[in-house]
């Protein structure tokens, strides 16, 4: 009952996501991260959909970094490019999708192992998922419309955990681990602001030429 009060007070503190309320209205954990565009949302969005981690040395190196610090026994794969297409490949799931605006993707895990394995779920299955020693992640892509123009584009980050025990484990694990995410994402930011301001660019001019 107490962690329910402290949960829902922390709730009504925090800005709403409908959409992604829909998967997790509660958490344990909350973190946000925004910046300001020069392109329209549609156009932002689908930068996100496709930028490509591997595209900063920083954003691998932080990577190994953990995969050393945490003793990870196997080597990552080669992956597919692109945020969406790489991560759902690890083992993330597409739970929802607003069209031009905003993407929401989620999975199951025990990230404190060393060797972390995403469950998918069908979105249903997410929102009733509660196994023992486990956390549920919920995480957005959203490009919302700026006055006068242009976009601010929005991350969201939000874990649950099934249990208390889970929920110790993962504050004691994100406590290492949150100065080396919050890098990535700060390092992410600017390269979907770089590449979705020179694909909106590169639109103008080639419309100007037709």
């Amino acid at each position: 009952m107490q962690r329910k009060q402290l949960l829902g007070i922390a709730r009504r503190a925090e800005q709403f996501d409908t959409l992604l309320d829909r998967f997790m209205p509660e958490y344990d954990s909350v973190e946000r991260h925004q910046i300001s565009i020069d392109a329209p949302p549609s156009v932002v969005l689908d930068a996100a959909r496709h930028v490509d981690l591997n595209d900063s040395l920083l954003i691998r190196a932080i990577v190994k970094l953990r995969a050393i610090a945490m003793r990870a026994r196997t080597t990552e794969p080669e992956r597919p490019h692109g945020l969406i297409a790489e991560t759902t490949s690890m083992g993330w799931r597409v739970l929802a999708e607003a069209v031009g605006s905003e993407i929401v993707v989620g999975a199951a895990t025990q990230p404190w192992r060393a060797d972390v394995v995403f469950q998918p779920l069908e979105p249903e299955s997410f929102v009733r998922f509660a196994e023992a020693d486990h956390v549920k992640i919920a995480w957005t892509l959203r490009a919302d419309s700026a006055f006068p123009h242009g976009t601010i584009f929005r991350t969201e980050t939000r874990v649950y955990a099934t249990d208390q025990t889970a929920r110790a484990k993962f504050l004691r694990y994100w406590k290492r681990v949150r100065p080396g995410v919050a890098a990535i994402r700060w390092i992410l930011l600017r390269l979907l602001r770089k590449e979705a301001e020179a694909n909106q660019l590169q639109s103008v001019a080639h419309g100007r030429t037709h």
